[in-house]
């Protein structure tokens, strides 16, 4: 009796633990904030772009682009909760343009407006913003997934102890998608753009290098035009240059099960040496 007891007991406290991994893992990625706006406001020759984000831990990522590829890419800090920036559209071809402003994983950073350049000027003035409660953003970011349905699908990760990563994913609809990689520290260490093939996309990127020797999670950002649905992100440590696989929530929970079958296997055990009189 004591034996089952023992099982019983220790069964529940496994799967207390387990519960707290799973709530933790869920919840590791909110960020508390009122969320980020972005304007550009054409003067001529020049585009000049500007926004607020109460985050001041990661620059912002600001990338001009079209149907024909990315034209310019800006990368500039917050101060004072505000950012800025400037493209020079004199080069272009007459047209619609994208820009695009990234501030880490969270969709919830990522802005995006259109803006029309004719002979060479841009007359646009558009804006955006997406500022909520603090308590809101925090529900908000518990329930996002790097998977959206009928939307943009990526995933990234590699072999352990590889130098390499593996970039793949999905999308439901035509058109360039353009891959971010973010360092621990913020800054950008590549950018490049896929075509779709039969509704997915595949690339390989080598982590070597100067710009890869800070150990961290590196976020990998991929948009594909304006919409949320098409704008995720995933996240891939390197450590000394090499890739390190996620241990997952997944994986904590086999490893519990494990550690259940073998208390309850040993408590059996115990049970059925004791003498009977």
């Amino acid at each position: 009796m004591n034996s089952r007891r023992y099982a019983m007991t220790s069964l529940s406290i496994v799967l207390l633990a387990v519960t707290i991994m799973s709530v933790s893992a869920l919840g590791q990625n909110a960020y508390a904030g009122t969320g980020m706006s972005l304007s550009a406001e054409g003067s001529g020759a020049t585009i000049d772009v500007s926004g607020t984000s109460d985050r001041s831990d990661l620059d912002v990522t600001i990338v001009l682009k079209s149907g024909n590829g990315i034209h310019d890419v800006a990368q500039t800090s917050i101060s004072g909760g505000s950012y800025s920036a400037s493209f020079n559209v004199s080069n272009l071809s007459d047209g619609t343009y994208t820009i695009a402003a990234n501030q880490g994983p969270s969709s919830k950073y990522s802005l995006s407006v259109d803006v029309d350049v004719s002979d060479g000027t841009s007359n646009s003035s558009v804006s955006i913003s997406n500022v909520v409660g603090a308590a809101v953003e925090a529900s908000v970011e518990e329930t996002v997934v790097v998977t959206p349905a009928g939307g943009l699908s990526l995933t990234a990760g590699g072999v352990e102890g590889s130098t390499t990563i593996d970039i793949s994913g999905t999308t439901d609809r035509n058109g360039d998608i353009t891959l971010t990689i973010t360092a621990p520290n913020g800054n950008i260490v590549g950018v490049s753009q896929l075509s779709p093939s039969g509704g997915s996309f595949a690339s390989t990127v080598e982590v070597g290098g100067p710009l890869w020797s800070q150990d961290g999670m590196y976020t990998v950002s991929a948009h594909q035009g304006a919409s949320t649905l098409y704008q995720t992100s995933a996240e891939v440590e390197i450590v000394d240059g090499h890739v390190i696989p996620e241990f997952g929530v997944i994986a904590v929970m086999i490893l519990a099960v494990a550690i259940v079958s073998i208390i309850v296997v040993t408590a059996k055990t115990r049970l059925s040496i004791v003498p009977r009189y």
